[in-house]
């Protein structure tokens, strides 16, 4: 935890919060040794290099877990993504292939790597550029796709993906490799259809060009939500007996859980 706020969340919760930072070598490396094993779920470009490497150093030879995370848009556009897939990243996430090979290599520890592809639930997470989206450019609000929004996102909700990181720390075999995904695929299309009915637009939506989408989201992201992708979870579901049964994207829209930031907005 970075501050006594957020540990005292975790600690209400039952946990014994270390306040620090995750890129602090020392810190992280005396406490992986002091633990049972190590769940990261803070993974980014600046973190992933040093964390790895003190986690690495606390755990050598135990055999303790080491879960790491992953991430879906590795593998670039897929109609079947499955952890043997071949990788084709975005620019924005070129970065995971080696901190991933390096947990995945590591030896006397039961390293793994969970894979979530878009993950939503409780209103938050990357759902909320759809729902938030321009209104359109018209006379006739509609709301803005991603593209043409004929790509397909797979999808987990956060409750069955905390299921999964579980088992992977408890039960999963080293050196494997979990996609988290419900086999629930829908278009970016699908999606703002039913978030434009939310918003009160009786399901008008309005493509726009790649070009348009990268100047409004940024390059690196608009190319990553650009990406078509359809995913199963197979590996977690017949290894670790893991069954995701969250309610879908599709249905958590509808029931305004992703109620629109602002429902005028132009």
């Amino acid at each position: 935890m970075r501050d006594e706020a957020k540990a005292a969340v975790v600690e209400a919760a039952g946990a014994t919060a270390i306040i620090g930072d995750a890129t602090d070598a020392d810190l992280v490396t005396s406490a992986a040794r002091d633990s049972d094993g190590v769940i990261h779920l803070a993974s980014a470009k600046d973190v992933d290099p040093v964390f790895i490497e003190a986690v690495l150093r606390g755990l050598e030879g135990s055999g303790k877990p080491f879960v790491h995370t992953g991430g879906i848009w590795s593998f670039g556009s897929n109609a079947d993504i499955a952890e043997d897939s071949p990788l084709d990243p975005p620019a924005l996430t070129a970065w995971r292939g080696a901190n991933e090979t390096r947990v995945l290599s590591a030896a006397g520890i039961r390293t793994a790597v969970v894979v979530p592809s878009i993950v939503y639930g409780h209103g938050k997470g990357l759902a909320n550029v759809i729902v938030d989206a321009p209104r359109g450019s018209g006379g006739v609000p509609a709301l803005r796709l991603i593209g043409d929004g004929s790509q397909h996102w797979a999808t987990v909700h956060v409750d069955d993906l905390a299921a999964l990181y579980v088992l992977a720390f408890e039960r999963g075999d080293a050196g494997a490799v979990y996609v988290g995904a419900s086999g629930i695929n829908p278009t970016v299309r699908e999606l703002a259809e039913v978030a434009s009915v939310t918003a009160g637009l009786d399901g008008r939506v309005e493509a726009e060009s790649v070009s348009e989408s990268r100047s409004r989201l940024g390059e690196g992201l608009a190319d990553a939500l650009l990406l078509d992708q359809q995913a199963r979870g197979g590996r977690a579901r017949i290894d670790l007996g893991w069954e995701p049964n969250g309610v879908s994207l599709v249905e958590e829209i509808a029931s305004g859980t992703y109620a629109p930031a602002d429902t005028a907005r132009a």
